[in-house]
């Protein structure tokens, strides 16, 4: 299985959902070896890491997890790399590339029955393992360039990669309908070569739950303070429409300035946001929060009394299950895949700022409505576990390889 990052080095939903994913078919009996492109101080109880290239020394761990981010551009990557020539490829795209070549070799000297690669960063990587041993490939698509640019186009080499790994794959996972339907129009792949796996989520572990309850303590004066906290979790980025947030979340405050609205996430667009809070004359009432991280994100998750998911093209949206999985009541955008699994939310068009601020203040105003969303939601998530996406890969293997029936 090849991936670009793995917790606790990763920036985003993707090693989350790399992780619970193998956790899980651990769990199944199978047995993963999953290939990093960097070596990083790691270790897996439940999973075999391999590294495509062996750590050099002098150079920090920090800094390679600062360098192999997916959803980092190539501008930035130019900047972060200046100084580790020796290290790494000229651009963001060569790196691809070398990540490719070493996985070739390490493909040689590996036992294994099927090969899976998870987005466009490792989709190289899967077919030059599929090349020189002959096994079946499956590539994961967690998101493609169209969600990254919020629907305004594709970069033209990203593109060019992500059609080359769909083609070359076997078989095709997306995480949603949503991103099926957008892989086979955008992509040109039949229907039926796509398989859905919804994401999952795990149950939260009691070395967690110590943890959260400590942050918790921490959060006790925001809440304290008497107002209703509305949230939002994710990069600040186009894709997960924080700007559009930040416009429903004035609509609210005309109506009442007894709301907190908390932004948890970095990105290109945090210096906009900023100024659009303050041109908003709402800053006074927006809290940026920053990128957390495990016990302090599920804390900020069970202080908020409503969290909202604005995106403009969200392939799933592990944050929403998170939410739920914490007791807090979700509104969803209508342009994401988690929506098909969370039945019990509101959802409304990322687009409709008055929709999205009827529906904050409706949930805050009237508490049954809170309470009905927050428990049944969470009855749902029995169905979304990541014992149940397990399977379904499980299930595509043993189409691909007699060996796994």
């Amino acid at each position: 299985m090849f991936g670009w990052e793995f917790p606790p080095f990763n920036s985003g939903g993707l090693g989350t959902a790399c992780f619970g994913l193998t956790r899980a078919l651990s769990d199944e009996h199978i047995s993963v070896i999953f290939v990093l492109p960097k070596k990083v101080s790691i270790s897996s109880e439940f999973v075999r890491l391999k590294f495509a290239d062996e750590f050099l020394p002098g150079v920090s761990v920090t800094a390679i997890n600062s360098l192999l981010k997916p959803y980092i551009s190539s501008s930035v990557y130019k900047k972060l790399r200046k100084g580790q020539d020796e290290l790494y490829g000229l651009s963001l795209m060569e790196e691809v590339e070398l990540y490719a070549l070493r996985a070739l070799e390490l493909a040689k000297s590996s036992e294994f029955d099927v090969i899976h690669a998870h987005d466009w960063l490792s989709f190289g990587a899967g077919l030059e393992a599929k090349r020189v041993s002959g096994k079946p490939l499956v590539v994961h698509v967690h998101s493609t360039e169209f969600d990254r640019t919020g629907g305004s186009g594709a970069k033209s080499d990203v593109y060019e990669i992500e059609k080359r790994g769909i083609e070359g794959a076997d078989k095709v996972i997306a995480v949603s309908h949503f991103t099926k339907r957008f892989v086979v129009k955008q992509y040109g792949v039949p229907p039926e070569k796509v398989m859905v796996v919804h994401n999952g989520i795990a149950p939260v572990r009691l070395e967690k739950e110590k943890a959260i309850q400590t942050h918790m303590r921490r959060l006790h004066a925001l809440k304290g303070a008497g107002k209703k906290i509305v949230l939002f979790v994710g990069r600040v980025t186009l894709q997960k429409g924080p700007d559009y947030f930040l416009r429903a979340a004035a609509h609210v405050l005309a109506y009442s300035r007894d709301v907190c609205f908390v932004i948890a996430g970095s990105g290109d667009m945090e210096q906009q946001i900023i100024q659009e809070a303050a041109a908003l004359g709402i800053s006074d009432k927006v809290i940026f929060a920053g990128f957390l991280r495990e016990g302090e994100l599920d804390a900020m998750y069970r202080t908020a009394d409503l969290f909202v998911m604005p995106s403009v093209s969200e392939p799933f949206g592990l944050t929403a299950l998170e939410a739920v999985q914490n007791g807090t009541p979700v509104i969803l955008s209508k342009q994401s895949g988690v929506s098909e699994v969370v039945a019990h939310s509101l959802k409304v068009d990322f687009w409709d700022i008055d929709a999205m601020a009827d529906a904050i203040i409706a949930v805050l105003s009237y508490p049954p409505l809170q309470d009905t969303m927050r428990n049944n939601a969470r009855q749902e998530l029995h169905a979304i576990t990541w014992q149940h996406a397990a399977k379904s890969c499980i299930n595509i293997y043993q189409q691909l390889t007699p060996r796994m029936r």
